[in-house]
């Protein structure tokens, strides 16, 4: 019986896969406002943005109001893990959407090829939860049930506080709240013109407070914000530099995370694409699905000795 690996793989996918769904750090929207007050000049119809604070303000809202993308992207932490990802979000209600996620290296590629995977699983995401494809490996070991369903909640109960960070992360963050996290940072600049993917783009940069930047933007309670800035302390996770790309229409084209953690560095690339496209999404059979909580108590565990 695969116990700690089903059930540590099975932890390292609900996290990897809510990552995957977070497209920006941060968390709840705050309608658009920022401490920063970006000048604008106005000229017969048209605003014209002369500072990089202005410039985001736009992008944020513009960004926001697209409501869906595709998204591709890769992302490494440290030791722990690396993978590629791509697939369609949608964010007008709740975040929803498809991905498919390839683990390329560290402890969590190893882990799943202990479990006869290829290290490539769908990722499917709804309003109150998401759920992953993890093979026939999986199948075999619990009369067909193919899927792992995680419930927003449950990831709460397994994972405390970062557990309600990532919740509220989930349910609340959208593309453009990586130009907020630089709006709220009060520290970006202009790097200057480039092109991306043959698109004509503006780069910004600036660096963000990570304990600081979730204090401000999530919903978390006193207790949860403590234990979860204590969390990112033992990870030695400090701060991220944040890097957008934008294109004329004041959509992100492009966004990077950089930052230090005790297993490595955590780097993460993501490019954004073709919004407003139509995204549909399905759960998977009920009679192919198992609820994470549900699995751990199959495999002689329960939720709260998971680590």
């Amino acid at each position: 019986m695969l116990t700690n690996t089903v059930r540590r793989v099975g932890l390292s996918v609900a996290v990897a896969a809510a990552l995957t769904s977070v497209a920006a750090c941060g968390g709840s929207d705050d309608g658009g406002t920022s401490k920063g007050s970006g000048k604008t000049e106005s000229h017969g119809n048209s605003v014209v943005k002369v500072d990089p604070i202005a410039a985001l303000v736009a992008v944020q809202k513009k960004t926001g109001q697209a409501h869906s993308a595709r998204i591709e992207g890769d992302t490494s932490m440290g030791s722990t893990m690396s993978m590629k990802q791509s697939g369609v979000m949608d964010w007008s209600d709740g975040i929803t959407g498809s991905m498919k996620i390839t683990y390329t290296g560290g402890t969590m590629g190893d882990a799943m090829k202990k479990l006869g995977s290829d290290g490539t699983m769908e990722a499917r995401y709804f309003k109150d939860g998401y759920a992953a494809d993890m093979g026939e490996t999986l199948a075999q070991q619990t009369g067909g049930k193919r899927w792992i369903n995680y419930s927003y909640d449950d990831l709460e109960k397994m994972a405390g506080a970062s557990g309600a960070a990532l919740k509220d992360q989930m349910q609340n963050s959208t593309p453009e709240q990586g130009v907020k996290s630089l709006l709220a940072s009060g520290d970006v600049k202009k790097v200057g013109q480039e092109d991306v993917r043959g698109v004509s783009t503006t780069h910004y940069s600036g660096t963000v407070d990570v304990a600081e930047l979730t204090a401000k933007n999530s919903n978390l309670d006193a207790d949860d914000l403590a234990a979860f800035k204590r969390q990112l302390a033992d990870a030695g996770i400090t701060t991220e530099t944040v890097d957008v790309w934008v294109d004329e229409n004041d959509l992100l084209v492009k966004k990077t995370e950089r930052g230090e953690m005790k297993t490595g560095e955590l780097n993460s690339t993501v490019y954004y694409s073709d919004y407003g496209t139509k995204v549909s999404v399905e759960r998977p059979p009920a009679a192919q699905t198992i609820d994470f909580s549900e699995l751990l108590k199959e495999q002689g565990a329960t939720a709260g000795a998971a680590s």
